[in-house]
């Protein structure tokens, strides 16, 4: 890929990223801390007992996150899904259970920076199955079901580019 090639796809991943609701946007970039480890996210994140709760139960919730690189399930057998799915869905209804996440493509966007570009084809499945638990209120379902396209709900085939922008926090300047 050429240097301006890359560059189109950073801009297209800073687009779509502008586009997600503030709320969205600000847990990605904690998520982003907690899953991959950048930043002490209780230092950085909690503003009160609330999210610092929060905080912790995520923590505990992205501690699959090595597993399910590990795992990688091919996706024309049937060996490792049980065991791919069943994590995979379990941290993913954490995340929609925060309630923080609206739409399949901050979920997308998310997932695809914390276990790489290889992941997207799961990611329907996922988003939908955790967005229909129990355990996410009626509204909310059928807020979030609704936020995948049918295109991103039947893809024929997945890029498997890794992504290139991954959103920090950004300090404020004193005025």
């Amino acid at each position: 890929m050429t240097y301006t090639g890359a560059a189109t796809v950073t801009i297209s991943e800073l687009r779509e990223f502008a586009s997600f609701t503030g709320c969205e946007q600000r847990y990605i970039r904690r998520s982003l801390d907690v899953g991959l480890g950048r930043q002490d996210a209780f230092k950085l994140w909690g503003r009160n007992a609330t999210e610092l709760a929060s905080i912790r139960k995520q923590y505990a919730a992205y501690d699959e996150i090595k597993a399910l690189r590990a795992i990688r399930p091919d996706e024309t057998d049937f060996d490792d899904v049980a065991a791919f799915m069943g994590k995979l869905l379990r941290m993913a209804a954490f995340d929609l259970s925060q309630e923080r996440i609206s739409s399949f493509p901050a979920f997308r966007f998310l997932y695809e920076r914390l276990l790489g570009g290889w992941v997207r084809p799961w990611l329907p499945a996922a988003f939908c199955g955790a967005s229909a638990l129990p355990q996410i209120h009626p509204d909310r379902r059928k807020l979030l079901l609704h936020s995948i396209s049918e295109a991103a709900a039947t893809a024929p085939g997945w890029s498997n580019r890794e992504p290139s922008f991954f959103p920090e926090w950004i300090e404020k300047e004193a005025a």
